[in-house]
C-alpha cells in the first residue's frame, strides 16, 4: 500500500479562500502494487500528472493550503466517484447503465493506463477495491471538503483549484485547423462548477503570464469538479490542465530544460489566483 492518503501543506496564515489541489501526480508505488501488474515501473506511471505537485507547491507562500494525493491515479483514481467501479476488473461488480469512464478502464480502481494500456492480467477482489477506496480515496475527499469548509467558514467563499496535466497528443487532437494550440485548458463543465467571474479571473491570470489558454475543451472537468463545484452555495471548483509537453519530456517522464522556467512563470499565476480569494476576515464573519 502507499505511506499516506495525502500530503496538506498549510500556509503560516490563510489569507485565502482558495484551496490548491492535485489528485493525480502521486508517485509512490509500492512493490507489493507493482508485482501484481503486467506494466514496468515506467509504464505504470503513463497516466500521471507527473510533477504538477512541484510546479504548485507554492500555494502556501501566498495564503492558501495545498493538498496533494499520497496514492497514484494508477492505484486508485480520486478524480471518480467511489461507485465507478469496472465490472471487468472487480469481481461481483454487476454492470449498471453506462458510464463511458468505466467502460474504457478508468473508474475509480483503474483498469488501464494511457492509451488504454492494461494494468493487470486478471481480475481484483472486491475486498481490494474496497481496502483502496476506504484507506485513500475516503480521507482524500473528506480532507478536501474540510479545507473547503473551513475557507467557506472564514471568508463567505471557497474556491478549489484542481491541479492537472494532460498529454500532448490529447491536446493537439482538440485544435482546430489553423488555431493556437492550447497550453493550459480551465474547465468549469460549462459554467456549472464556478461562477463565470471568477472562472474569468482564473483565465486572465493565465493569459497575462504569456499562455493559450482555452475552456472546457478537451477537458471540461470530472468528478471533482462536478462534486464540489456549488456556486450558488458560494462553492466553486475550477479545472486546470497544463500541456506535459511544457515542461516535461513525455516519453522519459523527467522534467525538460524549460522545467524550472515554467515553474517560476506560474507562481506569478498562482499568485494571482490566490490574491482572488483574499478576503476581509472581519466582514466574512459579520
Amino acid at each position: 500500500m502507499p505511506k499516506v492518503a495525502y500530503h496538506l501543506y498549510q500556509p503560516d496564515v490563510h489569507t485565502s479562500c482558495v484551496v490548491f489541489a492535485s489528485p493525480h501526480s502521486a508517485r509512490d508505488y509500492p512493490w507489493s502494487f507493482l508485482r501484481h501488474t503486467v506494466l514496468d515501473e515506467h509504464a505504470i506511471r503513463s497516466s500521471e500528472d507527473a510533477y504538477v505537485d512541484r510546479l504548485f507547491d507554492c500555494a502556501p507562500q501566498f495564503g492558501a493550503p495545498f493538498l496533494k494525493a499520497g496514492a497514484p491515479r494508477a492505484f486508485v483514481d480520486l478524480n471518480r466517484a467511489a461507485d465507478e467501479l469496472d465490472p471487468a476488473l472487480i469481481e461481483g461488480v454487476r454492470r449498471s447503465g453506462h458510464n463511458p469512464r468505466v467502460a474504457s478502464g478508468l473508474g475509480v480502481v483503474p483498469r488501464v493506463v494511457a492509451n488504454g494500456r492494461a494494468i493487470y492480467r486478471g481480475k481484483l477482489p472486491m475486498a481490494e477495491a474496497e481496502r483502496r477506496i476506504s484507506q485513500f480515496w475516503r480521507p482524500y475527499h473528506e480532507r478536501l471538503q474540510a479545507l473547503l469548509d473551513r475557507a467557506h467558514h472564514t471568508f463567505g467563499e471557497a474556491i478549489l483549484i484542481d491541479c492537472h496535466s494532460m498529454p500532448r497528443e490529447a491536446v493537439d487532437g482538440a485544435t482546430r485547423s489553423g488555431a493556437r494550440r492550447p497550453e493550459i485548458v480551465i474547465g468549469d463543465r460549462f459554467g456549472a462548477s464556478a461562477d463565470g467571474d471568477i472562472v474569468a479571473r482564473v483565465e486572465a491570470a493565465f493569459a497575462a503570464a504569456g499562455l493559450v489558454v482555452a475552456r472546457n475543451a478537451p477537458f471540461a472537468g470530472a468528478y471533482i469538479t462536478q462534486q464540489y463545484g456549488r456556486p450558488s452555495r458560494r462553492q466553486h471548483a475550477v479545472q486546470i490542465e497544463i500541456d506535459r509537453a511544457i515542461y516535461m519530456d513525455e516519453k522519459t517522464i523527467r522534467p525538460n530544460a524549460n522545467f524550472h522556467a515554467f515553474r517560476k512563470l506560474l507562481r506569478g499565476v498562482i499568485a494571482e489566483i490566490a490574491a482572488l480569494g483574499h478576503r476581509d476576515q472581519s466582514l466574512a464573519a459579520e
